[in-house]
This record gives structure tokens, C-alpha cells and sequence, in this order.
């Protein structure tokens, strides 16, 4: 089970950090994903973390601005979110993904989601 917290209002060219904590202890076992969706849009990839923390993929739209990290003695998952803007706004879910590879960035390859938390971002 995956619980995502930390969304809120904030306004352009403000920070915030997502978490996502897992229940279980096989937590280190699965590669660790956020993505996102706007009203009226679908579903985007915006970050990825291997399983060890070492190797991080992310969207293009987010580079330089939002970093992914883990703490696998915690089981959680971090989303730091800095500079944000307006089309920044959307629901964000974190997601694990038991998928062979070291980094998977779609979403079918990813097998449990959280329930999502708002970040709204005003201008």
C-alpha cells in the first residue's frame, strides 16, 4: 500500500516535497515512480528511482527543477519540487514497479499506485 502526502497550494516559484510511504518490507525490491495528472489530461511520468537510489530518470518538463530520492530504511519516497509553476498543477501518485529493468518510466510498467495528493500551483 502506497500513501502520498504533501500537496498543497503554493504559489509560482515555490517549493514543495511530496512523500510516499510503503507499507510492507519488500520495499527495496521495487523501483519507485511519481507521476502526474491534470484535469482533463492523461496520466504523465515525471520522475523514477532505481531500487538502490542510484540511478534516477525524470520528464523534461520537470529537469533541473524537481528531484526523486528514496530512504529505503523508511520506505518512503520523496518528490522535492522546486520552482514550480502553474502548469505544474495536477494530482501526483506515486508508484512501484516490480519490472526487471533497473528504471521504468510508463505507466503500465508500474504495478501499485497511491491515491494521489493536489498540488495546485496559482500564478
Amino acid at each position: 500500500q502506497l500513501q502520498a502526502s504533501g500537496g498543497g497550494l503554493v504559489q509560482t516559484g515555490g517549493s514543495l516535497r511530496l512523500s510516499c510511504a510503503a507499507s510492507g518490507r519488500t520495499f527495496r525490491a521495487y523501483i519507485m515512480g511519481w507521476f502526474r495528472q491534470a484535469p482533463g489530461k492523461e496520466r504523465e511520468f515525471v520522475e523514477a528511482i532505481s531500487r538502490s537510489g542510484g540511478t534516477t530518470s525524470y520528464a523534461d518538463s520537470v529537469k533541473g527543477r524537481f528531484t526523486i530520492s528514496r530512504d529505503n530504511a523508511k520506505n518512503t519516497v520523496y518528490l522535492q519540487m522546486n520552482n514550480l509553476k502553474p502548469e505544474d498543477t495536477a494530482v501526483y501518485y506515486c508508484a512501484a514497479s516490480g519490472d526487471a529493468g533497473v528504471v521504468v518510466t510508463t505507466t503500465e510498467k508500474f504495478d501499485y499506485w497511491g491515491q494521489g495528493t493536489l498540488v495546485t500551483v496559482s500564478s
